[in-house]
């Protein structure tokens, strides 16, 4: 099955009722651009990298400048030393310089390199968390760039660990008769008044979900303490709740504010300072123990997530698949998060349609603990084959491919 021409296309999506609204970004636009591989066959490979509207344009036509060396190639061929081919990308020079391996170009690659995974699995007949569980230890190190990596994490380690993970692998496969867990995260965006948060909770609760998500990072921190009580009387003791504050605070701000939300008993608190801050996360994470910190989200590559887990500055690791440089770096983040044991509990800019098959293989393939996903319902219309949560879990996804196809 050989790529004969790449399409771009720019999606966006109107959000209503305060959906999506954060601390930090007050009024957004969900939006994809989307890498089309389009083959000498009806299949076509479709990758996504998510972001906020304005500069989706840009996005568009990085894909354009790094896709040209993709066409005339084979799948099969392209997937089998995929490894290489995705450093040659990231290191193409005259847009290396932009990043490198960040901002609009990494975006770029993974939309991308997802639509590479998406058509493989398209072309093999299978969903790709099969696809990926079907690849020997060799075969899947051999579709990643460990570059820069290997003070921590070599190829012979990699597999290595997948090796030795394979040998387990039975019985941890229970996940895919049960599905797997999902938390809500639209019951606590930032614009809710007070009662929709009561209201969007109880409806949660109905579903099946016993975990949920809360923005935080309000001007007034009373603000932020209330909304956060509302949910856990409303939810219950038992019920697990996050905190989300969206880069919001420096780090005097954060120490101060996360103290006093402990009360709320937050699973964690997400994303309490800049993204880029190593030691200031590291501060923080350290004076609010118990009590966990998880971040990732914006981390924009392998190398950072590096040294968040160098130097303990991250309890739950957060890499997002269309945020990062596609499947293939979110599986290197994933093996390296595992020999650090911290668990990968994915972002959702993709809505969670990837990673309902990346964290069944992480899970399954790498022995990372089955907690739950994220779930963001609100482009579940314009999906072809949209996650299905039946109560509070994801439905274990049955069609080719990564789930990524759009109504186009």
């Amino acid at each position: 099955m050989y790529i004969h021409s790449v399409e771009v296309l720019d999606k966006r999506f109107k959000m209503g009722e305060g959906a999506g609204s954060d601390a930090t970004h007050t009024n957004p636009q969900y939006s994809y651009a989307v890498c089309v591989l389009k083959t000498d066959t009806a299949v076509q490979g479709i990758g996504l990298a998510f972001t906020l509207g304005a500069g989706n344009d840009l996005v568009c036509k990085a894909i354009q400048y790094l896709s040209v060396k993709l066409v005339g190639t084979e799948i099969e061929e392209l997937m089998a030393d995929f490894g290489t081919t995705y450093r040659t990308l990231a290191d193409e020079p005259s847009l290396r310089w932009l990043g490198p391996h960040k901002g609009v170009v990494h975006l770029a690659l993974a939309a991308i390199v997802n639509a590479c995974f998406d058509l493989w699995a398209k072309a093999r007949q299978v969903p790709l968390w099969k696809l990926l569980l079907d690849l020997s230890p060799e075969a899947l190190v051999n579709t990643l760039d460990l570059s820069y990596l290997e003070d921590e994490l070599t190829r012979e380690q990699a597999i290595q660990l997948l090796t030795e993970q394979y040998k387990t692998r039975e019985c941890r496969n229970a996940v895919l008769t049960t599905g797997y867990k999902g938390y809500d995260t639209s019951v606590g965006w930032f614009n809710f008044s007070d009662a929709l948060i009561v209201e969007k909770t109880k409806q949660a609760l109905d579903k099946g979900f016993t975990a949920f998500k809360l923005k935080v990072g309000s001007d007034d921190p009373l603000r932020d303490l209330r909304r956060a009580a509302l949910i856990r009387q409303t939810a219950g003791d038992a019920a697990t709740i996050m905190l989300d504050a969206n880069q919001k605070w420096n780090v005097p701000q954060a120490l101060d504010i996360c103290q006093r939300l402990g009360s709320i008993n937050p699973y964690w608190i997400e994303e309490p300072t800049h993204p880029d801050d190593v030691f200031g996360h590291r501060a923080i994470a350290q004076a609010i123990a118990p009590f966990k910190v998880a971040t990732g989200e914006h981390i924009p590559n392998k190398v950072i997530f590096k040294n968040f887990l160098q130097a303990k500055a991250m309890d739950f690791c957060q890499v997002d698949v269309v945020r990062v440089g596609g499947v293939s770096e979110f599986l290197a983040i994933s093996l390296l998060s595992k020999k650090f044991n911290v668990p990968v509990l994915p972002h959702v800019g993709d809505m969670g349609q990837i990673h309902q098959h990346l964290v069944l293989f992480n899970h399954i393939g790498m022995g990372h603990e089955n907690l739950f996903l994220e779930h963001i319902p609100h482009l579940r219309p314009y999906f072809m084959h949209p996650a299905n949560i039946v109560g509070g879990y994801y439905q274990v996804p049955q069609e080719a491919g990564s789930s990524s196809d759009l109504k186009i």
